[in-house]
């Protein structure tokens, strides 16, 4: 495909079939259309349209409960009982965009306005680094500032800080949709996953939330990962943001924009996430199509069970003990420690103490990191830091491979354990220390491995002891 400009772009027929999807959400599905498809997700294949509306509309508590317990199942046989950790860290949040839930929009003057220097990014890295992150999501507003070579340049300085033995070893983006020449020179910086969330797949709700500005383009929005893809970026991340219109169109509007990467491109998503709409500064939701909190859990479930290789990321936007929650369901990915205030991480306020009109939204847990990952522990997860895959090139059809059969054991579960070590070694306070080596030395974390991982696991543990760092597999 050629590098389409934004008006040849709009020309193009959208994927989303909102038709198909209104009149699958009047159906009723009989218990045999329901445990037909709960044996297929119990195989861990992808479920169709059809099938994942099955669940959607599955409304009998009891059949809700066995759809938590197999998402539950599913995602401990893909990715273990692993949680992987990152924070964001916004660069900017100058816009041009009227968007009516979001506090960054352009016509908010309450907004103070921002974007930081090369100085105040190291600033930021390195206070980040010494919580002991080794994966960050860099967040751009839309504005000319924020152009592919601002991304690139800035990515490339994010890698360049060192400090102690800590430094980031994976950036993901999330920023406005670029050209197909604009993502490559993105790419060119050596991010990870670049995320763009269509917010609603409904698109005359987009209209009526979008009024103005580039992001008002419905379709230049909509294809924005498949130029991504175009440009060679084959690790892209979707989402929907919850309460702008009925939430069992946007799970089919998820899973609609699944299969259309499957079908053009051969991979699907590695992230999926699912924010719901949060307080923000100069904001007044509508609240026809806000969730609760059963809602929230219900969409974790079926995405885990519709799209079981898919990371499933959830955000501080929700509260500790929804998160703790969730966490059964079927999440891989959540932030902590999280500050999204610009220069939040070497202002160091107590987090509790939001500014929304320095902030994008009102965040839910307020924790530090340290916290964060000894009660995860405490639960019996496993925290990661690992980047390996991404560093290693098993990526896009290459991570899919080893994702959908489960082998990711074979790399994912000692990958966590070595990045756990380093923080614990580097970073931990006394009390995490010890419940992670109380993990680590407890054999169910290391029961599906191999004995001669588990033996060079050993090997390399000590190593770290002894000060040896970066070590995967």
């Amino acid at each position: 495909m050629s590098n389409l400009t934004w008006k040849e772009e709009i020309k193009k027929e959208s994927f989303i079939n909102s038709d198909l999807i209104e009149s699958l959400l009047l159906t009723n599905p009989t218990d045999e259309d329901f445990y037909r498809v709960m044996e297929k997700a119990k195989k861990g294949e992808r479920l169709s349209l059809e099938e994942t509306t099955v669940l959607l509309n599955t409304e009998d508590q009891n059949k809700i409960d066995e759809m938590f317990a197999l998402a539950k199942h599913i995602k401990e046989d893909v990715y273990g009982n692993r949680v992987v950790l990152f924070a964001p860290l916004y660069l900017g949040n100058k816009c041009t965009n009227s968007c009516t839930y979001c506090g960054f929009n352009v016509q908010n003057d309450q907004m103070s306005r921002k974007t930081l220097s090369m100085d105040e990014i190291e600033q930021e890295i390195e206070a980040l680094v010494d919580e002991g992150h080794k994966r960050i999501i860099q967040v751009y507003g839309t504005h000319p500032d924020y152009s592919a070579e601002y991304i690139k340049e800035t990515v490339e300085k994010t890698y360049s800080v060192k400090k102690g033995n800590g430094e980031i070893r994976r950036v993901n983006i999330n920023a406005a949709p670029q050209t197909i020449e604009d993502f490559k020179i993105i790419k060119d910086s050596g991010i990870g996953t670049y995320q763009i969330f269509q917010e609603t797949y409904h698109e005359p709700s987009y209209a009526m939330v979008h009024p103005r500005g580039e992001k008002s383009n419905f379709k230049w929005r909509l294809f924005g990962l498949s130029r991504a893809m175009e440009a060679g970026i084959d690790d892209v991340g979707i989402g929907a943001l919850f309460g702008i219109y009925k939430w069992k169109f946007e799970v089919l509007g998820l899973m609609q924009h699944v299969e259309h990467l499957e079908d053009n491109f051969g991979v699907g998503p590695h992230t999926i996430s699912f924010p719901r709409l949060n307080e923000a500064s100069g904001v007044n939701h509508n609240d026809k199509y806000l969730i609760n909190d059963m809602e929230l859990k219900r969409i974790i479930a079926i995405l885990r069970l519709a799209v079981p290789y898919a990371g499933l990321i959830l955000t501080a936007r929700e509260n500790p003990e929804l998160r703790r929650e969730c966490m059964e369901l079927g999440v891989s990915q959540i932030d902590a420690g999280t500050q999204i205030e610009l220069q939040g991480y070497t202002k160091k306020k107590k987090k509790s103490q939001q500014d929304l009109d320095n902030e994008q939204f009102k965040i839910g847990d307020s924790r530090d990191l340290d916290d964060i990952l000894r009660e995860l522990m405490e639960n019996g997860f496993t925290p990661s830091f690992c980047t390996a895959c991404y560093r290693l090139g098993r990526t896009g059809e290459h991570f899919m491979e080893f994702s959908k059969p489960g082998f990711i054991h074979n790399f994912c579960t000692p990958n966590a354990v070595l990045t756990l070590a380093e923080y614990l070694e580097d970073y931990a306070s006394e009390e995490t220390k010890k419940v992670g080596y109380d993990l680590i030395n407890n054999s169910t974390v290391t029961s599906r491995l191999s004995e001669e991982t588990k033996a060079s696991l050993k090997v390399k543990l000590e190593a770290i002891k002894n000060s040896k760092r970066d070590l995967y597999y």
